[in-house]
Formats: C-alpha cells, structure tokens, sequence
C-alpha cells in the first residue's frame, strides 16, 4: 500500500495534530485539511492560516480533498461520522482509503463503511484508545477491516502505534465503546459525586475513603484532570457516548447508564458554553475550582 498524498476531514484538536504529525513521514509528499469552519466568514481566516503555518493545504471543499488523498481520514464528531461518510464517498477515487477515527458504534461505522466500499474504496475503522494530546500521531489505535492489516503496516512504518485486531467491520468501534462507557462513566460518577460533596462540605470526609478504597489513584488529580476534560470536550464526549448507548442498543440492551452519563457530559457541556467555567485556569486548576463553578450556577 503506497499513501502519498493525505487528507483530513476535520481540521479540529485532533486533525491539526495528525496533520502535524503525518507531514514529512516516508513517502508523504502532501498533507491537505477540509473543515467547515474553512467556509466561516469569522473563523475560517484564523484556521486557514494555521493551516497554511503548519504546511497543511486548505483545500475548498470535501470534493477537492477526496479528489487529491491516497488517504483521507475523518476526524469530526461522533454525530458527524455517518454524514461525513456520505459526503465523502461519491467523490473518492477508487482504491482510496478512507480511515475513520470517529468514536461511532459498530452499526453506525458498517452503515459508513457499506458507502464507500461501494465506490471501490477501502473502508477501515479505528478505536483510538485514549486521548490523542499526548500521544501525538503514536496514540493507541485499533484498526479493523479489509485493509486494516495493509494500513496497519503501513502506519507502523511512519511510527504510529496501530494495530489491526479483525478484518470484519464493528470490532474496533466495540472495543473502544465499551471501554468508553467506563472511562466517562467515571467522569460524569466524579462530577456529580465530588459537586455533591462540595455543596454538603463533606469532600474531606469523601476523598478519603476512596482513596483507602483504590490506593493507587490520586482522586483529588484525577478528579481535576476528569473536570478538566468535560469542561474542555463535554458536548464531544456526550456525542461518543451517545453512540455509545446506540452500541448497547445493538447488543440488545436498554443503554441505562449508557445514556445517563451522556446527559452528565452534556449538561457540563452547556454550563460551559454558557460561561460558567470562564473564571477557572484552563491549567492546573484543582477539582474545588470547578465545582465551585457549578454551585454558582445551581
């Protein structure tokens, strides 16, 4: 498999670092970008010329990067994963291969797949398996499909950590929504626990017994880290764990915890898109500042 000319779908956290991250790889002559804040009369200046900064091509439209990408890799919002699909696919060039990065659900990434495979692309599915921040272009991934192990090799070679485990479709986006229900389950379990405690004064006598409970975690860093995040990508996580109950579902389950940490993830998400966390340091501000923040507007 030779990838010569790469193009991402989604010009966001993490499609500026894989961009960054893919630029001057062996064999890597190109590295393009389509998002639709291009099209932003506000925003799409400021992150042309990021792009533009980074050596990244900011391509007019969806059709012109399908056209020009050995590669295309979609990095948008769970919700986005189906509809990204269908735009793409009528303009990707046969033997194309389109690598989903979205955090989606087995069905929605078959439905996704079935649409560009139809056009002589290759369909491959990736769990990325923790946040991409630190990692970089080397964050844990899970590839499945036709051509995850051709990929794979091939993402090996520019030093990224992937690894196919099925060819069949759904197995990758399993593994990552199932292991997604745990990770923001605890925490929206933190949100709403450590604000409780906060608003009845007992986070002294709280804090304690879990750390007697699981001695290995910090529960007062790693409650700030888990607010941190939702304040910084709730509606994001609400997005993935919405599809993560869609995968419950699919299994035949009613996603009752599923559904009810997506609407925790949501609910920080709206306090945040109305201000309520302005006054905390985006860095390093303990868990106390952030609950805070929500008592003061609950």
């Amino acid at each position: 498999m030779h990838i010569a000319h790469i193009g991402l779908v989604g010009y966001g956290e993490v499609g500026k670092v894989f961009s960054a991250g893919l630029r001057g790889q062996g064999g890597v002559e190109t590295v393009a970008a389509w998002d639709l804040k291009f099209a932003d009369l506000r925003a799409g200046d400021a992150q042309r010329q990021h792009a533009a900064a980074a050596g990244v091509a900011a391509t007019e439209s969806l059709r012109e990067l399908c056209g020009r990408s050995d590669l295309v890799i979609s990095a948008v919002t769970a919700s986005s994963t189906l509809a990204v699909a269908e735009e793409a696919a009528p303009h990707l060039r046969a033997g194309t291969v389109f690598l989903d990065l979205n955090s989606a659900s087995p069905g929605t990434k078959q439905q996704a797949a079935a649409l560009v495979d139809a056009r002589g692309a290759h369909y491959v599915e990736a769990g990325v398996m923790t946040s991409v921040p630190p990692y970089g272009i080397r964050v844990p991934m899970l590839l499945g499909g036709a051509k995850a192990a051709a990929l794979a090799a091939v993402l090996q070679d520019w030093g990224m950590d992937a690894r196919p485990v099925s060819d069949q479709l759904g197995v990758a986006s399993a593994i990552k929504m199932c292991r997604s229900i745990m990770i923001k389950g605890l925490e929206a379990l933190v949100a709403e626990s450590y604000v409780v405690a906060r608003h009845y004064g007992v986070e002294e006598q709280v804090l304690p017994t879990l750390q007697e409970t699981f001695p290995g975690i910090d529960w007062s860093a790693q409650g700030a880290y888990f607010l941190s995040r939702m304040v910084q990508h709730g509606q994001r996580r609400a997005e993935e764990m919405r599809e993560s109950a869609r995968t419950v579902r699919e299994a035949g389950l009613e996603p009752l915890m599923a559904s009810a940490i997506a609407a925790r993830q949501q609910w920080v998400a709206d306090l945040a898109a109305a201000g309520a966390f302005a006054a905390v340091e985006k860095k390093g501000a303990p868990w106390q500042d952030y609950a805070d923040a929500i008592l003061r507007r609950v």
